[in-house]
């Protein structure tokens, strides 16, 4: 990843902070997302990789810098890969290698790896089922989740179980034409970006 941002990462970065306080936050699908997003906990990192390879290699030097920063200061990472794995599938079956690579790192136990995907659609549901609307993100996206503040965020929340039906009724009673109000997909490119 380079440490300048372009016009296109920033756009990408607006983006999903978009997404993450319309639908994350504005729909309530994570009910511990708003903390960490008010405090500024939250890092959006783009990745320029369109393969495994360079995506794990980019995940791997994320996973190192939340593990070392204070929590106070970084709680959780969202990594995007804004380039490639437009398929679901395909970037679904690299959370097996990310898992992986956790225990590589000695981080399982530490960190979890979800993953939103445009495109993400849950096992036994058509892919224009709303219910997938929980987790389409506007970008492929590792969710980088340090798994003590997972412990007390649960912990902290009644009924934690629940989140998960709660969020296919919220879907449901939105319907398409409510997610597509909430204007949170990726907007178009900056000009000279390619």
């Amino acid at each position: 990843m380079s440490v300048q941002q372009s016009a296109r990462d920033t756009q990408v970065i607006a983006d999903t902070r978009r997404w993450v306080q319309r639908a994350v936050i504005g729909l309530n699908l994570c009910p511990f997302a708003k903390a960490v997003e008010v405090k500024q906990q939250v890092r959006y990192a783009v990745s320029a990789a369109t393969r495994a390879k360079p995506l794990l290699a980019d995940l791997k030097q994320e996973l190192l810098l939340l593990v070392a920063a204070d929590p106070q200061v970084l709680d959780t990472t969202l990594l995007m890969a804004p380039d490639g794995f437009v398929e679901f599938l395909e970037f679904n079956a690299l959370l097996e290698r990310a898992d992986r690579l956790l225990q590589d790192l000695e981080l399982d136990g530490v960190v979890q790896i979800a993953s939103l995907h445009p495109h993400y659609q849950f096992e036994d549901t058509e892919a224009d089922d709303i219910t997938n609307h929980t987790n389409r993100a506007p970008y492929p996206t590792l969710h980088l989740l340090r798994e003590d503040s997972v412990a007390r965020a649960v912990a902290a929340f009644p009924h934690a179980e629940s989140i998960f039906e709660t969020n296919m009724q919220t879907m449901q009673r939105l319907g398409p034409q409510g997610w597509a109000a909430l204007a949170v997909g990726p907007s178009a490119q900056p000009e000279g970006e390619p």
